[in-house]
């Protein structure tokens, strides 16, 4: 066999999702912690995610908003009113999560101002000058959708030269705990390590042996079964082809991973009884804005039903800790803003909420943690076409049982060409804010509450040695 057709070969036993196969040894997890990242692709608004309630923010915030600004009072499709007090009533969620108030209110929903990618603190000062004169001391290609995106995902300030190199922060979370790492997403640099990928499982009801069992020893297609023998010959007696050996291990942790994980991934409302409590979360109706949805169907809620399963199952799936990606697309609001982050809201509302849910059910809610990440924030000032424009520091969700709750960070001034504003010259005062907290200071207080101590996290995370403070605090220990 050559190279060419080996590796045509490899890609049909890579169709569990590419990347590392190897799962943690199937164990009676004690101590179980789970981390799952909702990424927000496009940029989300978050000044339009949680707003400030005091009467002398909620007037700058209105006054700079115009048509963008969301209301207290009520509109027919509830795009910018009401917004819902939080407990001590200095902050207001937009309208369509409604279904993650149950959450705020019983203290297991925070929010963090203005958090980006960052390689040192940076004042306005220091943005006017290095910008012009020591690039290297500011993030990469700022503004900029696909290289905030790898930022992000990348948790450093750069790539270039970057000691971790094209590694994503969930993976080197995973690594360096033994944890298993598996994306519902698709490939994207979180999920990516050194070692390995994150495992990319499919939609639910998807039969994970399709294709594989063709390589089975004594398949029924002559070729295949005589490749087949051959590869089982070479995992129980290795030879001398380094293509072989690697061939059989894949295959080898292939059908592992396809026999332990599919009952899990298979498994739709209503098809296995011992998901009924996950199936009862994810199919009741919830508030959605004007109306209401359940999470399963949805984009977002097809992932973290699958999500739901695999922790209940962490028996069998193995270890005692998990790192988990899931996504949801569409929001580059540059036009009809209201309307469009309305809608993403809401499922992404429901879907977290019947996530909690079924984990509550279950007395796991104290063990997963969720958190939202987005290429960058958006402009304060709206644009002509009834939407925002690309800014950088951004506001997180984060939720689960062992979330301190309420407000976190340094929320931003509100006034363009103010300190907090990027924008130097007159015309790019738009209100993009600068980050007060960094993406490394973000997920290194997750990587903690994982079980990282403070050599791990700087290893983890480069750039967080240039902070004093490394743990934010929105996390019980």
């Amino acid at each position: 066999m050559d190279r060419r057709h080996f590796l045509r070969a490899a890609g049909a036993l890579a169709g569990l999702g590419g990347g590392c196969l190897d799962l943690p040894p199937a164990q009676a997890a004690s101590d179980y912690r789970a981390l799952v990242a909702v990424m927000l692709y496009g940029g989300n608004d978050g000044l339009n995610t949680v707003v400030p309630l005091d009467a002398d923010r909620f007037a700058r915030y209105t006054a700079q908003r115009g048509a963008l600004a969301l209301r207290r009072s009520a509109d027919a499709g509830q795009y910018i009113g009401p917004l819902l007090p939080l407990a001590d009533g200095g902050w207001g969620l937009h309208p369509r999560l409604a279904a993650l108030k149950p959450l705020a209110d019983v203290g297991r929903l925070a929010h963090l101002a203005n958090v980006g990618p960052l390689a040192r603190p940076t004042t306005r000062a220091d943005y006017a000058s290095w910008r012009s004169a020591n690039l290297a001391r500011l993030p990469e290609a700022l503004f900029s959708h696909s290289d905030q995106q790898t930022l992000w995902l990348n948790g450093a300030s750069r790539t270039e030269g970057s000691a971790i190199g094209a590694t994503g922060w969930g993976a080197r979370l995973a690594e360096l705990l033994g944890a298993g790492n598996y994306s519902l997403a698709g490939n994207a640099r979180f999920g990516c390590g050194s070692g390995g990928n994150a495992l990319n499982l499919p939609a639910p009801g998807t039969n994970l042996r399709a294709g594989l069992d063709a390589w089975r020893p004594g398949a029924a297609n002559p070729v295949l079964a005589r490749l087949s023998d051959g590869f089982v010959a070479s995992a129980r007696a290795p030879i001398d082809n380094a293509l072989f050996n690697a061939f059989a291990r894949i295959r080898s942790s292939a059908l592992d991973a396809a026999s332990r994980l599919q009952p899990v991934i298979a498994a739709t409302p209503s098809s296995d009884a011992g998901y009924a409590a996950i199936d009862a979360a994810f199919t009741r109706a919830r508030p959605n804005g004007a109306g209401s949805q359940a999470a399963y169907g949805s984009t977002l809620g097809n992932q973290l039903y699958q999500v739901a399963k695999m922790v209940a199952s962490r028996a069998s799936v193995g270890g005692s800790r998990q790192v988990y990606f899931v996504a949801l697309s569409g929001f580059d609001t540059h036009g009809g803003q209201l309307g469009s982050q309305a809608v993403l809201l809401g499922q992404l509302a429901v879907a977290l909420a019947a996530f909690f849910d079924a984990l509550g059910t279950l007395g796991l809610a104290e063990a997963v943690t969720a958190c939202t990440l987005s290429d960058f924030g958006r402009t304060l000032r709206p644009n002509s076409s009834g939407g925002s424009d690309h800014g950088w520091g951004n506001t997180q969700l984060i939720l689960g049982g062992a979330v301190q709750g309420g407000a976190w960070g340094s929320y931003p001034e509100l006034t363009p060409g103010g300190p907090d504003d990027a924008g130097i010259d007159s015309w790019e005062q738009q209100g993009r804010w600068i980050p007060t907290t960094s993406v490394g200071q973000y997920g290194a207080t997750l990587g903690r509450w994982l079980g990282l101590d403070d050599a791990a996290l700087l290893a983890a995370f480069p750039d967080l040695a240039n902070f004093a403070q490394r743990d934010l605090g929105f996390m019980k220990r």
